[in-house]
């Protein structure tokens, strides 16, 4: 039984995540999810209780890769192998979660009215955490005196936008869906101009 729960709270999670990324907030109705994954509405009160909590839930699910995408501050001394892996996890992050990031962009273009409080003080720690360690590495004189802020959001603007202006990103390539070499090159390009501007060498990964 347990296993038919998760599954189907999977699924009406996903949809949600379609859905809201769509049509926003206010307009999204959970009828149309409960159609969507061909479930009575019931059913999806019954797994996730409010459209509040839903939502909620569909952020949760961008929140926690977007928290452990900082992982490579803490496990690296060398801020150019640090800020490669950090720039691969968000443009996966990008590729594996479109919809919940076009969600999270949504709610953030819009001053953040649904976003609980918890939730923002973890991405404010989080960013304290990392603007510290850019701090620490540039009183290292392990990289170029940058402004760390603006590095962050240089960053999370390059990677994310290929989530969030797919759209955009289709018309200009050509295609409906990017795949994984392309990925693969926003990858290595913006890192690229990142590691250049910071006075960094590129690192090997092995």
């Amino acid at each position: 039984m347990s296993r038919i729960r998760e599954k189907n709270s999977e699924v009406i999670l996903k949809a949600s995540a379609v859905e809201f990324a769509d049509k926003g907030y206010a307009a999204t109705k959970i009828m149309d999810i409960a159609r969507k994954v061909n479930l009575p509405k019931p059913n999806i009160y019954y797994y996730f209780q409010s459209k509040e909590n839903l939502y909620r839930c569909v952020l949760e699910s961008i929140i926690e890769p977007l928290l452990k995408a900082s992982e490579p501050f803490d496990l690296y001394d060398d801020p150019a192998m640090a800020l490669q892996h950090y720039i691969k996890t968000k443009i996966d992050i990008s590729k594996e979660h479109p919809h919940a990031s076009k969600v999270f962009a949504s709610e953030i273009m819009h001053g953040a009215p649904h976003l609980p409080e918890d939730i923002r003080k973890k991405l404010m720690r989080q960013t304290e955490k990392c603007t510290a360690r850019l701090n620490q590495w540039i009183a290292e004189e392990k990289m170029d005196a940058i402004d760390p802020h603006h590095l962050l959001f240089t960053i999370w603007a390059s990677t994310q936008t290929y989530a969030d202006f797919d759209w955009q990103i289709g018309m200009v390539t050509g295609k409906q869906q990017l795949d994984d070499k392309d990925y693969d090159t926003a990858s290595a390009l913006i890192t690229r101009l990142v590691l250049k501007g910071c006075g960094l060498n590129i690192p090997v990964i092995k």
